[in-house]
């Protein structure tokens, strides 16, 4: 079996978390692996000893960008295979120009992140965050939430703005939850795809004035900056929860603090603009908002899965096999 020379970039700690024992041996399987295996400086004149020969780059956190430069200095390579999700702040028009295949494992990162958002739409429901902020501040009613009708995940419409990797995975988890409806928007949403997952594609203000929680999972290019503003949340009914696992940048900062200011909107946001918060914020003091340090991707034990997926592509290349997961400059254009 063919086995190319194989080189990782990328920084220390997340070699160190996502090739172990088990990993590294099926790497020596597949690939020949020269001196030295790993490095987290791709400029430094071992590294570009190694570069020279290396057709094959296994990349994740952490690996600069592949510049032009960095290309010239290795004429023998055809495939980066990214460990990790996006691979925009990699790929070059050198790369593209010179047919090199990229593959990302974002489909394998997409699972810890719907996990993540299927927790915080239960937690939505039940106002969980909210009631656990109030609770420090002054001592619990435990008998009033038994009165209250606004406490429940049962008959709820939840909105997901993005019919991506994630948002699918969403979807598809919602289908534990006794829901009234999920809805879904997506300029390139597939009515009957978007059906067969359990959902229904309406336009975004539709979405909306509709949904008690909403889920953003849309990619940030330009054309999204903002996407939910001032004008999208005030549709949004009171009392209602907005979540982002996406990027910040997809939802006006100070818009959505305003609306939670005021107690109307509610929020549970994993990710910010800018991230993280500057010190002294007034979103990340308000009781009913809950940030957490972008932790719903791959962390820990679950980035295996990212490097598992990488040596799949890996394998297949090696067996001459189409790639899973190829990323393509035009995909680029309306994707992560």
């Amino acid at each position: 079996m063919y086995r190319p020379q194989a080189l990782l970039v990328m920084r220390p700690e997340t070699f160190r978390i996502q090739f172990g024992p088990q990993e590294l041996e099926r790497l020596r399987s597949l690939a020949e692996l020269g001196d030295p295996v790993w490095s987290d400086d791709i400029d430094s004149p071992q590294t570009r000893a190694r570069l020279a020969e290396t057709e094959v780059l296994l990349t994740s956190w952490g690996c600069p960008p592949l510049t032009p430069a960095r290309l010239a200095a290795a004429p023998a390579l055809r495939a980066v295979l990214h460990c990790a999700g996006s691979v925009r702040h990699l790929v070059s028009d050198e790369l593209w120009r010179r047919g090199i295949l990229v593959t990302s494992a974002a489909a394998a990162n997409a699972t810890p992140v719907a996990e993540y958002t299927l927790a915080a739409i239960i937690f939505a429901g039940k106002k969980a965050h909210v009631l656990a902020a109030e609770s420090r501040l002054r001592p619990a009613d435990w008998d009033a939430v038994h009165h209250r009708e606004d406490l429940s995940n049962h008959g709820r419409t939840i909105g997901i703005v993005g019919f991506s990797r994630i948002g699918r995975r969403v979807v598809d988890r919602l289908r534990a939850l006794d829901t009234a409806e999920v809805l879904v928007t997506d300029p390139y949403g597939d009515p009957a795809a978007v059906a067969a997952a359990g959902a229904r594609l309406v336009d975004l203000d539709v979405l909306l004035a509709a949904s008690s929680i909403v889920s953003l999972h849309l990619p940030e290019l330009p054309q999204t900056r903002h996407a939910i503003g001032a004008r999208e949340l005030a549709l949004l009914p009171d009392g209602a929860t907005v979540i982002n696992t996406a990027r910040g940048a997809v939802l006006d900062t100070a818009a959505l603090e305003r609306e939670c200011a005021t107690g109307r909107l509610n929020a549970i946001l994993d990710v910010t603009d800018p991230e993280p918060l500057p010190a002294g914020s007034l979103l990340s003091q308000l009781p009913n908002v809950m940030i957490t340090p972008h932790i719903a991707g791959s962390l820990g034990s679950e980035t295996r899965r990212l490097s598992a997926h990488a040596l799949d592509e890996l394998e297949r290349l090696v067996r001459g096999e189409p790639p899973l997961d190829a990323v393509t400059s035009e995909a680029l254009e309306v994707s992560a």
